[in-house]
């Protein structure tokens, strides 16, 4: 989709009700979307958001047949469609994350949120601050992988 991406880090809070704040800059991106309806789902140790078209066109993606892959597309669409929740921005700009999702991950108050060009990660800063170290220690690699793609 053209126009604005999801980018940059944001640290927020969860409420005692368990809602999160949208920053506006994620917000300005949502309205191009025309989203009112948003996809949340685990991934490892943290959530993924994205917005209704986007996690459309994954589910087209996995539903694409490949007769070798069948029972292996079953499973991953089993667990993406069971593992998944709708939820909506209220007024304040503010997306309730459901209070099953918030145990899994260990979700507390402290919460980064990460653009991902499509998506929004939801991490527990603690567990966010972590994953950036690792990040950090590994960037050579990084780099080399960045270099095969032709950007430096």
């Amino acid at each position: 989709m053209p126009g604005l991406k999801f980018r940059g880090k944001y640290d927020h809070s969860i409420d005692e009700k368990g809602r999160l704040s949208f920053p506006s800059r994620y917000r300005e991106v949502l309205r191009q979307y025309d989203a009112g309806i948003l996809i949340v789902i685990p991934w490892d140790d943290h959530l993924r958001l994205y917005p209704l078209a986007e996690w459309e066109s994954l589910e087209n993606k996995l539903k694409a047949e490949d007769s070798d892959q069948l029972e292996n597309l079953d499973k991953i669409l089993r667990y993406f469609e069971s593992e998944s929740y709708e939820c909506t921005l209220d007024k304040q700009g503010r997306v309730l994350i459901p209070p099953a999702l918030r145990a899994d991950l260990g979700l507390k108050k402290d919460i980064v949120l990460i653009g991902m060009i499509e998506r929004v990660e939801i991490w527990d800063k603690d567990t966010w601050e972590m994953e950036s170290k690792i990040g950090r220690a590994h960037f050579q690699e990084h780099k080399a992988t960045i270099k095969k793609r032709g950007i430096i």
